[in-house]
């Protein structure tokens, strides 16, 4: 019997996927695969329940939770991810950091492992680029990234693939994260101007606004009565905690609000500020029908960006059919899987027949006396 192998594919081999593909490739496929998913999305077919997990102020605030996917007769994708705001600085780690895992449904095994935290800034880039394209205007020529971190180089990444930006605008409270924001992006590519500004400004001024920052639960908004375009579309990133929001609630009320997953948004997006009568469709309901929400493109417009496992399922399908088709990653016999199923202590080595017999004597003889 051929024993089961998982596939594990660490960061370097996620690099390795891109450094072939190239950056633009990956993102553009990703962004198709992401719409097709989701414009073929059932409840029935795809099962997809809350994340859940633990949060935590000792030894320092964070949380680990899991998102996990049920692929009917298919596929179980889970992405287990931690949030720790305080690691950039404090410990020069990302604030996220992930792992997902795909399990086959028939036998329990578990199929692959990859990194989670190049995948995850990826797909979270590609997910306002998929809804933008509908809720944007879409001759938008300024994009406004309130938070220079991570997240926002591929939020600037995802939506350069779909909209000819001609300013950038940018903002982050960490000056060190304004000053490299242009290094970081080199790879891109743009050459788009990138002009250092202020909140105000760059509401005021955007056509596009991404935020994805770290602010602290209880300290949003972000901003308060600043005028904006009529038309301003922000993809709200950053709220992913009770507590913490990045928009203000007076701009929520006045727009339509779409969040990715509804009840998740109810308890850690900016939803949570929001009565329902002033939550519009969610996302899938828009791409599924996207002739009847191109209307909103001349509103105000906000998508409540949370996180949905069925980014990282897609992202997974897609890194691993990059790894079997360039040879790439690593097959370990991961998981115990003795020749007989009923013999968990196989490996240990084997009795010699001889001792075997002379066993059987002795209890024939002390059995018979």
């Amino acid at each position: 019997m051929k024993k089961n192998k998982t596939l594990l594919l660490s960061a370097r081999d996620v690099q390795e996927i891109i450094l072939n593909k190239g950056l633009n490739e990956v993102m553009d496929t990703l962004i198709e695969r992401l719409e097709k998913a989701l414009q073929s999305y059932h409840p029935d077919e795809v099962k997809i329940p809350m994340r859940s997990g633990f949060n935590y102020e000792n030894p320092v605030m964070g949380l680990i939770e899991w998102m996990p996917l049920y692929h009917k007769g298919n596929d179980v994708v889970i992405k287990v991810v931690g949030y720790h705001p305080d690691n950039p600085t404090e410990r020069n780690l990302p604030t996220i950091i992930s792992s997902i895992s795909a399990y086959c449904t028939k036998t329990g095994h578990l199929k692959g492992i990859i990194d989670g935290v190049l995948p995850t800034a990826l797909r979270t880039g590609a997910s306002s680029a998929v809804i933008s394209k509908i809720l944007a205007k879409k001759d938008a020529k300024v994009l406004g990234l309130i938070g220079c971190g991570a997240q926002a180089v591929t939020q600037l990444h995802a939506l350069s693939r779909v909209f000819d930006f001609e300013k950038i605008l940018i903002y982050d409270s960490n000056k060190n994260a304004i000053n490299s924001f242009a290094q970081r992006t080199h790879a891109l590519e743009l050459n788009i101007p990138i002009q250092i500004s202020n909140i105000t400004e760059i509401v005021g001024q955007s056509d596009i606004v991404c935020t994805a920052t770290s602010v602290d639960v209880g300290l949003g908004p972000l901003f308060n009565g600043a005028s904006t375009k009529s038309h301003l579309h922000i993809n709200a990133v950053g709220a992913d905690f009770p507590g913490k929001v990045e928009i203000p609630l007076s701009f929520l009320q006045e727009s339509f609000v779409c969040p990715d997953f509804k009840p998740q948004a109810l308890v850690e997006g900016e939803c949570q500020q929001l009565d329902e009568k002033y939550i519009g469709s969610d996302w899938v309901q828009v791409i599924q029908n996207q002739q009847d929400y191109t209307k909103y493109r001349n509103e105000k417009t906000v998508f409540d960006s949370t996180g949905w496992a069925l980014e990282d399922w897609v992202v997974t399908d897609l890194f691993m059919e990059y790894a079997a088709e360039l040879g790439l990653g690593t097959e370990v016999e991961l998981e115990s899987i003795p020749e007989d199923a009923k013999s968990p202590y196989e490996f240990v080595r084997e009795i010699p027949i001889e001792t075997l017999v002379l066993r059987e004597v002795e209890y024939i003889k002390n059995e018979s006396k």
